[in-house]
């Protein structure tokens, strides 16, 4: 099918570049490219699987992880209080 299309001035230099590259005429370049596009349109992209590594804090024993944000307050407020000590 003979056809009027209409490129963007960067998209044509890529297509010429590449048919340059591999020898073969812009309109072959053109029809594999956009069949390359229509064919990645129809297909969903498959998602990375997910997954965490796990990593050691080097936290002493002992110590409750579930009360670390209590901690974290608290040495904040001393830092606060310290803070307010140090303008007088």
């Amino acid at each position: 099918m003979r056809t009027t299309l209409t490129l963007e001035d960067h998209l044509a230099a890529q297509l010429q570049a590449a048919g340059r590259k591999q020898k073969l005429p812009f309109k072959q370049v053109v029809n594999d490219a956009l069949r390359k596009g229509l064919e990645s349109l129809g297909e969903p992209r498959k998602a990375k699987p997910f997954r965490i590594k796990p990593v050691s804090m080097g936290v002493k024993p002992g110590i409750d992880y579930d009360k670390l944000n209590q901690l974290l307050d608290e040495m904040e407020a001393e830092h606060t209080v310290s803070k307010t000590k140090d303008k007088r």
